[in-house]
């Protein structure tokens, strides 16, 4: 079975907001390829979504990821779906980021 993968508007938020870090420390190019690694890698949950951590303790159904040793991705996996909820770089503090269950 395959299963969707939708982006938040925050995931998406992140990614822009972790090309310009990059493209501005280490150019454009640098930028580009990695913001494509980790969206190749996030495609990947399509066929594979029981990926990661479950950290029902911060939020009901949260699954987190590491990619590369500085991005952790945070997802929930639902019936046929995957939703990237955020994406965190350098160590992001993920309890303050994704502690409300509202979001």
């Amino acid at each position: 079975m395959k299963y969707h993968v939708f982006f938040s508007p925050e995931a998406k938020a992140d990614l822009i907001e972790l090309y310009d870090y990059i493209a501005e420390h280490s150019g454009e190019d640098r930028a580009l390829a990695y913001i494509e690694r980790i969206e190749d890698w996030i495609m990947r949950l399509e066929s594979f979504p029981k990926r990661g951590t479950r950290r029902d303790d911060i939020r009901p159904g949260l699954r987190v990821a590491g990619f590369e040793r500085r991005v952790s991705i945070a997802f929930r996996l639902e019936a046929e779906s995957v939703t990237i909820l955020r994406i965190l770089y350098a160590g992001r503090d993920l309890d303050k980021t994704l502690g409300d269950p509202k979001t």
